[in-house]
């Protein structure tokens, strides 16, 4: 039967991807990488198309990456002046992302990500100190074109693929331009927002999204994404690069076994 409400699942399977969208805002706001929970949860549901699991993820995930958002922009203070011009590229960048999803295959990504994500966890533990405290690479111009470019390319890939964007935002805040982990998660935050907008919006004009059941998950989100936030800011950089190793490790695993498994 195919899915179109929260109506047409059972309760135990609304429980657990309450559960499951609990657990993807926490990892979500802490380091990125929560649609590593989140998205499979969606995509195991029978009678729920592909598309129909993309596009209610990503209303699930802006309701949580909104909140973590605003709460480490209380906590931490980020500068907008990188954080903005960095979130509408990612925005602009995630729409065109989403408009090719519905028929640019997976397998033409995945082994591409996979490759990334491995030399990014090798680089990120042979260098211990890195990402512990602000150290930018370059200022002006320069700096923001980075950002720019950061925004638009993982906006892109957010829209078309999604998991572990929020992870490759914070690497790429972190080696390219210098910031430290918990500056980087912050800014990070803003920026996936945009992206899953970006993405939410070209979904909903195709009416993909299942809208009461993304509410209900969001809201859950939300919980996680609050809980996470503030852990992330009481334990600082030290403990949010430790969760960045742990996401990379799933991340990789999870896409390794997909990419053997065909």
């Amino acid at each position: 039967m195919a899915v179109t409400d929260l109506a047409d699942l059972a309760a135990p399977t609304i429980a657990l991807l309450v559960l499951a969208a609990i657990a993807a805002g926490w990892v979500d706001a802490v380091v990125g990488g929560g649609g590593l929970i989140q998205l499979p949860a969606l995509l195991l549901v029978p009678g729920l198309a592909p598309v129909q699991a993309l596009a209610t993820n990503k209303l699930a995930s802006i309701m949580g990456t909104s909140v973590s958002a605003a709460t480490y922009y209380r906590r931490v203070q980020p500068d907008l002046r990188t954080a903005i011009p960095t979130a509408l590229a990612a925005l602009a960048g995630s729409g065109g992302g989403a408009a090719l999803a519905s028929w640019l295959p997976g397998e033409v990504i995945e082994p591409i990500v996979l490759v990334a994500l491995v030399a990014v966890l090798v680089w990120t533990v042979t260098r211990p100190t890195l990402g512990r405290a602000n150290d930018l690479r370059w200022s002006g111009r320069r700096h923001y074109g980075a950002a720019v470019a950061i925004g638009v390319g993982l906006g892109f890939y957010d829209g078309l693929v999604g998991p572990g964007t929020g992870t490759f935002l914070v690497i790429a805040l972190v080696a390219v331009l210098g910031y430290g982990f918990l500056e980087a998660s912050a800014k990070a935050k803003i920026v996936n927002a945009a992206t899953n907008l970006g993405a939410l919006v070209v979904f909903a004009v195709a009416g993909a999204p299942v809208w009461r059941l993304g509410l209900v998950m969001g809201a859950a989100n939300i919980v996680g994404a609050y809980l996470g936030a503030r852990m992330a800011v009481a334990r600082g950089s030290g403990f949010v690069r430790v969760v960045f190793l742990v996401v990379v490790g799933g991340l990789i695993l999870r896409l390794g076994w997909d990419v053997l498994a065909r």
